[in-house]
């Protein structure tokens, strides 16, 4: 039998011989069945670690509507399989693989001891069957293109010359007919050593005939998994608490579908020498909905987290998949807390700063944080893999859920604090201001008087505001006189906290006088 390639939209679609399938944009239809896989294994069981090279929060569901969007991360990948064997040479080929498998981390282990096959080569075979690369291996051979035309479909048939753009054909009157739209191309055949998927390709001694148990393992790209957490808000008996949800969302593009699969996650920075990825080009993935319990089992590994989902799980080939991380823990204590940074300085210079004028501009908003310690004693002591937190509260008039922030946390331990930055207060407003400022060089000493003041717009609820100030014109300083006191947080900043009442103001004044 024969090969058609079909053009999809022949009558409307140039060609173009972009490299990829506008040169032909079709698709196949393969009339003669593939040369059979020697001895078929049987169903795969599947193991899967899948570790994540994402920063916190820089992925989400919306970033992979981008068929381009690289996929920053991978996966191991286990699989226990039967072959059937023969005595002596055998040639065994897997085809259901991830097109974007790493073929240097493959490995075939015979488990069946005694008796086992032994491994003499393997070999990873990619070259695809696609339009392209058929039409281009009949260069120069028999093919028939057809052309529609006004009374139907004309055969050209002839000596394939050119397969990229226009397709050239010399017809057997020595002619050359050059074709730019064209409904499809028939061959003879598929040509040797083109397949029509990614193939792993073992070269196979074995001392015995009959069923042998192997595990395969390789490596992949196209895989990867993050942390959304859920904070719900809510003031009770006079106390800030939030009810804790988190759950894993995990992403497939590595060419290759998972059924029933032991699903586990690292969380951690593992190190891992490779080449920057490039931009795998993938049909949009689709949900899939979340499993129910049983769900992860976390436990210390090496330096790092290791989460063990206690279902088999599926991951179809372009999906995205959530899973509930753990139960959600309610009633977690924490604290609200308003910061104004008046400055907002960050930066440390080598030299002292003397220019009066730096720095004296006034930041009006006073940030919203919100902070919790991860333990056990505050109902939370889980860790907690690097993610995005979204905050909501509760609404009493219609008990709907609004957002009120966002922020990201970083790989957290138990019993480390989690703060997050969740927008500015709309009714609190803060003002910066120098005062004066005495500069002596002969004695290198500079002082600066500094005010800073609060308001608080709100008719009847009492703030509690930390004033942030960051001495930022050199590192040796003291605060010679002041109006509140202070906290010394380190080398460069001190915390003044306030109360102030419903339509109040506080003012804090102090001199700072840096020596050097």
């Amino acid at each position: 039998m024969g090969l058609v390639l079909l053009r999809e939209n022949a009558r409307i679609a140039p060609s173009t011989g972009a490299p990829g399938g506008n040169a032909v944009n079709r698709r196949l239809a393969i009339a003669a069945a593939l040369a059979c896989i020697l001895r078929p294994a049987a169903a795969a069981q599947t193991a899967l670690t899948v570790y994540s090279g994402a920063s916190p929060g820089t992925l989400s569901v919306e970033s992979f509507r981008t068929p381009e969007t690289a996929i920053p991360g991978y996966a191991v990948v286990r699989e226990e399989r039967t072959f059937e064997l023969a005595p002596g040479r055998n040639a065994v080929r897997v085809t259901d693989v991830p097109a974007l498998i790493d073929p240097t981390t493959v490995s075939f282990t015979s488990l069946e001891g005694a008796g086992a096959a032994r491994v003499l080569e393997q070999s990873f075979e990619f070259d695809l069957a696609t339009a392209n690369t058929l039409l281009a291996r009949y260069v120069d051979q028999e093919v028939v293109v057809e052309q529609a035309s006004g009374s139907g479909i004309e055969a050209i048939r002839g000596t394939l010359l050119n397969a990229q753009g226009p397709l050239i054909v010399r017809q057997p009157d020595g002619s050359v007919r050059i074709v730019t739209t064209y409904a499809g191309v028939r061959l003879s055949g598929l040509p040797g050593g083109l397949i029509t998927r990614p193939t792993l390709v073992w070269s196979l001694e074995s001392p015995k005939a009959g069923r042998q148990r192997a595990q395969l393992a390789y490596q992949t790209r196209g895989m990867t998994w993050w942390t959304d957490y859920n904070f719900t808000y809510a003031e009770r008996a006079g106390a800030c608490r939030v009810d804790v949800g988190a759950w894993v969302t995990l992403v497939n593009r590595s060419g290759a579908s998972y059924s029933d699969a032991k699903l586990k996650l690292i969380a951690g920075d593992v190190q891992r020498a490779q080449p920057r990825p490039q931009p795998f080009a993938a049909a949009s993935p689709r949900m899939a909905p979340a499993d129910k319990a049983p769900g992860f089992e976390e436990k210390a590994f090496f330096e790092y987290h290791l989460y063990t989902l206690g279902r088999p799980a599926s991951l179809p080939e372009n999906s995205i998949r959530q899973i509930e991380l753990f139960p959600m823990a309610p009633n977690v204590a924490c604290e609200k807390t308003l910061v104004y940074d008046g400055a907002a300085m960050r930066t440390v210079y080598a030299t002292p700063l003397t220019d009066r004028n730096f720095g004296v501009q006034s930041n009006r908003k006073v940030d919203v944080y919100l902070r919790l310690r991860n333990a056990a004693a505050s109902g939370l002591g889980v860790p907690l893999p690097a993610g995005r937190v979204r905050v909501s509260k509760r609404d009493e008039a219609d008990d709907a859920l609004e957002f009120v922030g966002e922020d990201l946390i970083d790989h957290t331990p138990r019993d480390e604090m989690v703060q997050l930055r969740l927008g500015s207060a709309f009714d609190v407003v803060g003002e910066r201001r120098q005062l004066d400022f005495r500069l002596d060089t002969s004695a290198k000493t500079m002082e600066e008087d500094i005010e800073v003041r609060v308001r608080n717009q709100k008719p009847d609820e009492t703030v509690n505001v930390v004033v942030k100030e960051s001495l930022y014109r050199w590192s040796t300083w003291s605060i010679v006189r002041k109006t509140h006191d202070f906290s010394r947080e380190d080398a460069r900043t001190i915390h003044f906290p306030l109360h102030i009442a419903p339509k109040g103001e506080a003012v804090v004044r102090y001199t700072v006088r840096y020596t050097w």
